[in-house]
């Protein structure tokens, strides 16, 4: 384990917790005052078990990093609750939980290559894409008078996922998501 300063921590790096889990990070924010101390703000899940919890500490306090392995891999199918996925060197397969992968379930799609991150042999938890490519399922119709920049709808991928977008958006286009916060990016270019 490697002792790290909290302001250095980011979205997706795992921590070892004072209570001895594993944690994964899904957000971290730093607030410096102008008066008094900067401390940071950590949005964390734990790894065995998906509970999230949030702790504040100050910018200089330090946290114990867990050294993970990131291992490439390629998501192949669904079979009831775990999602199979397989080593583009070894061609070993390897199993996930739905709590292991976590929000960005929604954004899975077959074939899609991701960093599984390993932790003594065992896979704990994964790393999607930042962005993906998928197509609209459904949306609501344009509200007459709305202005396409400022308001936006919500709309239905055909992974499931809900995500906001500006009102030209119709049903059937394909469009980049944010896979970080589930943000759309732009029209898909293909």
């Amino acid at each position: 384990m490697v002792k790290e300063i909290a302001s250095n921590f980011r979205k997706g790096q795992v921590i070892e917790h004072e209570d001895g889990h594993l944690y994964v990070v899904l957000k971290a924010e730093t607030f410096r005052p102008g008066k008094g101390t900067p401390t940071t703000t950590i949005d964390m899940r734990r790894i065995t078990d998906g509970v999230k919890t949030v702790i504040t500490v100050k910018t200089t306090d330090t946290l114990e990093k867990a050294f993970v392995e990131e291992v490439p891999h390629t998501y192949l199918y669904k079979d009831g609750d775990e999602y199979i996925f397989i080593n583009i060197e070894t061609y070993d397969q390897i199993s996930l939980t739905e709590a292991m992968i976590g929000d960005g379930i929604g954004f899975l799609q077959e074939n899609a290559e991701c960093k599984i991150l390993m932790f003594d042999g065992k896979a704990i938890t994964i790393t999607l894409p930042t962005r993906v490519t998928m197509a609209i399922l459904s949306t609501e119709p344009v509200v007459k008078g709305q202005t396409a920049s400022s308001s936006y709808k919500p709309a239905i991928v055909e992974s499931g996922a809900r995500v906001m977008v500006p009102p030209h958006i119709e049903a059937g286009t394909r469009i980049v998501i944010n896979t970080d916060d589930s943000s759309y990016v732009e029209r898909a270019k293909d």
